[in-house]
């Protein structure tokens, strides 16, 4: 066995613990998803939202979710399968998806969500539900893979929160137990993707730069805004031009109507008594 084990170290071999592959096997839809995820990425840097076709992973639809980043290390549900909705007691979509945790835990999701993004990066998570009164233990793994919007920045994700055990009394909240970030972005693709309308890696260098006025040292570096795309067809209507009335008065406001003038002074408003009964 001795002579087995150093054959093995010499061949460079790497030894699998067979603990944490029986682990991975209790959340299969994690792996189908990153798979079918990797189907349609191919040789691109992060496929597009609009691929995604939900026929295509029927299995993983009642823990899959998108997500919308909606500022820097935060992402809301745009849709949401029901074993979210079984695990929050609610509706998620519009939600934050740091609320399926602790506070002391959402630190370091907003973290790994802003590499997501802005790397951009795959996130796996492994997790650990609060127990307590009508809450057993429940252990859970999440998945985030980037996605393209479809104004090309990346600022949407797929992801996956499978769990093991039964859900309890909801709402359930999680732990951070182990995070690992992978970037998928090389060197080629780095400093010419657009994060949330913003180009990064714009910035001159200070041997690029134009001197200051009023110094010797470089002038600060702008951020170059990225021009936003016009009005998507459907969801736009021009806006009406301003024509002006055919009558108005002093400053541009519209002439008031002429007031009536009352005949002998009497009042206009009468107060008229029936004594007769219906």
């Amino acid at each position: 066995m001795a002579d087995q084990g150093a054959e093995g170290e010499r061949d460079g071999a790497e030894v699998v613990s067979l603990a944490e592959v029986a682990k991975d096997m209790r959340f299969p839809v994690l792996g189908d998803l990153e798979s079918y995820w990797q189907g349609l990425r191919g040789d691109r840097l992060v496929p597009a939202r609009s691929e995604v076709d939900p026929r295509r992973i029927e299995d993983a639809l009642e823990y899959a979710f998108i997500l919308e980043r909606i500022a820097p290390g935060m992402a809301r549900f745009r849709l949401a399968g029901m074993h979210l909705n079984d695990l929050m007691g609610m509706e998620v979509r519009g939600m934050p998806l740091t609320s399926f945790f602790v506070p002391e835990a959402r630190k370091r999701v907003s973290a790994a969500l802003e590499q997501v993004f802005d790397a951009p990066a795959i996130a796996r998570m492994s997790l650990a539900g609060e127990s307590g009164i009508g809450r057993p233990g429940l252990d859970a793994r999440l998945l985030l893979l980037p996605l393209k919007s479809d104004f090309g920045d990346v600022s949407r994700a797929l992801g996956c929160l499978s769990t093991v055990g039964p859900v309890g009394r909801a709402p359930r909240r999680f732990t951070v137990a182990t995070e690992q970030v992978e970037c998928i972005a090389g060197p080629e693709h780095r400093g010419d993707r657009r994060i949330g309308g913003w180009s990064r890696g714009l910035r001159p260098s200070a041997a690029t730069a134009e001197p200051s006025p009023g110094g010797t040292g470089p002038a600060p570096a702008h951020r170059q805004e990225t021009p936003r795309p016009g009005p998507r067809p459907g969801f736009f209507e021009p806006a009406a031009p301003y024509a002006p009335g055919p009558a108005e008065g002093n400053g541009g406001e519209p002439a008031r109507p002429p007031r009536l003038p009352r005949a002998g002074g009497r009042p206009h408003l009468y107060i008229v008594k029936s004594d007769t009964e219906e």
